[in-house]
Formats: C-alpha cells, sequence, structure tokens
C-alpha cells in the first residue's frame, strides 16, 4: 500500500523561509493574531560549536504524518475527526471537529520552539477566517488617490492570500473553533501534484512520495543515506524523515 512521506535533505536547506511562505499561500493560514501564528510549515535553526569550527543546522518542520500518531488516538469523536487515509496522511475533518485541542496536547511535536512561532504542527484557529483579510477593507490607503483592497480584490478571479481548492474534508479557509495542520496538500496530491512547499522550494531540498516504492525518489535517498526523524523516542514513527547535514559534506 501507498505510504506517502517526504524526505528533507538537511545539505540543500539554508533556512530561506519559502516553504513557510508557499504552505500559507496555498492553505490560507494567518499571519499573526493575538500573539499566535499559525504555521504549518515552520523551521528551526541551530547553531553548535566554537568559531571557527561551527556547525549550522536549518531544519524544517511540519505535521509528521505519524504511522502511530497519538493525536489520532486522543481524538474523543467518532468517526474521528483525526485520522489516517489510505495513503498514510493524517488528515482532518473540519465538520467533526469539536474544538477541544486533545489531538494538539497528545502531539508530543505541536509546541516546539520553532523560528515564526509555538504554534506550528498542529494549530487551533481560535477566531474567524484564517487569512488575512485586507482584501475586505473598503478603506483606501489615500483618500481620493489609491484604491481600498475590495476594489483591489474584486478585480482579481483569486482574492489575495486566498487560495480555492476543494477537498471532501477541509476547507479552503477553516472555520473557527477548529485545530488544524498541514495535510501534505492533499488537495493537490490527489491530482498528481506535489505539495505547494516541495513545488516552492528553491534548492529541491524537500522530497515527497511513496516510500513503499522502492523505484521512489524518497526511497532511494533513505537508502542512500542515514535518515533521522524527530523525537524518535516518543515511538510515533514519522513519515518526514531527514538526511545529511548543512555543515558537513556526505
Amino acid at each position: 500500500m501507498t505510504q506517502y512521506a517526504m524526505v528533507i535533505d538537511l545539505h540543500k536547506c539554508m533556512g530561506c523561509g519559502a516553504c513557510a511562505l508557499a504552505c500559507k499561500s496555498e492553505n490560507n493560514t494567518a499571519m499573526r493574531r493575538n500573539g499566535q501564528t499559525h504555521n504549518w510549515a515552520d523551521y528551526q535553526h541551530d547553531m553548535s560549536g566554537t568559531f571557527p569550527k561551527l556547525r549550522y543546522t536549518a531544519r524544517p518542520v511540519l505535521c509528521n504524518h505519524c504511522s502511530n500518531a497519538p493525536c489520532v488516538e486522543a481524538c474523543p469523536v467518532e468517526p474521528k475527526a483525526m485520522f489516517k487515509t489510505k495513503e498514510g496522511i493524517t488528515m482532518h475533518n473540519d465538520e467533526r471537529c469539536i474544538g477541544c485541542q486533545a489531538c494538539q496536547d497528545a502531539c508530543p511535536y505541536s509546541r516546539m520552539e520553532c523560528k515564526i512561532g509555538e504554534t506550528s504542527v498542529i494549530s487551533y484557529n481560535e477566531e474567524g477566517e484564517p487569512y488575512e483579510t485586507f482584501y475586505a477593507d473598503k478603506t483606501a490607503a489615500i483618500a481620493g488617490g489609491t484604491m481600498s483592497g475590495a476594489e483591489l480584490a474584486a478585480k482579481t478571479d483569486n482574492p489575495p492570500h486566498r487560495t480555492k481548492y476543494n477537498h471532501p474534508d477541509y476547507q479552503d479557509v477553516r472555520r473557527d473553533g477548529i485545530t488544524e495542520k498541514c495535510i501534505f496538500c492533499e488537495h493537490r496530491v490527489k491530482k498528481g501534484e506535489l505539495p505547494y512547499c516541495v513545488v516552492s522550494c528553491p534548492a529541491k531540498a524537500r522530497i515527497f512520495g511513496d516510500i513503499n516504492d522502492p523505484k521512489s525518489e524518497v526511497s532511494a535517498l533513505l537508502k542512500k543515506h542515514k535518515p533521522s526523524v524527530l523525537k524518535p523516542h516518543e515511538g510515533t514513527k514519522p513519515n518526514v524523515y531527514y538526511i545529511r547535514e548543512y555543515s558537513v559534506k556526505k
């Protein structure tokens, strides 16, 4: 059976943040609200050693789509709001979610300290539509001299900061009072496209595919390099793998 996985090549990743911006653009997540950010694609920067012998790591983080997913186990509703697809993606259903945040509390990765914020991996959408609403603002920046955000958006087919897509479990813009997270851009994958963070990485540091297919690039990379995962002691069996290092050529 298909098991989707992502391999992140740390030797190629420089921490530019293109993946985080691409994710926000594709999934319409909020910039910053009430001191919190919603970043399904975030990253950590580590620096160790003493000059001139330093070691630098830019480590992207996202939902690990664990094979043993604590978030799924913790979800109290039936059928589950947080569940696994037959391809191994950890999915979230908007309508079944009651906003209890049990999944967020159970996930060992949900509150990791990251570059942009501490609500990465699984986020709780506390209030309102999460994408920016400047395009609904009818106030001109310069009265009589510029158009408003609403006027500008009306001239486009796709309002700024909103990517429209259809998904049976997921709306392109989530309602308030639910938890939400990376879904490996399943709305793209089911059409034969790659997750948008993979497409947008300028260094091609992200590789996505079927780990159970011996001919896939992800399988080949995991055979060639010794991979690592975040918090292996948790026993969650993540399907996001890291290979190589930025500071050391291997």
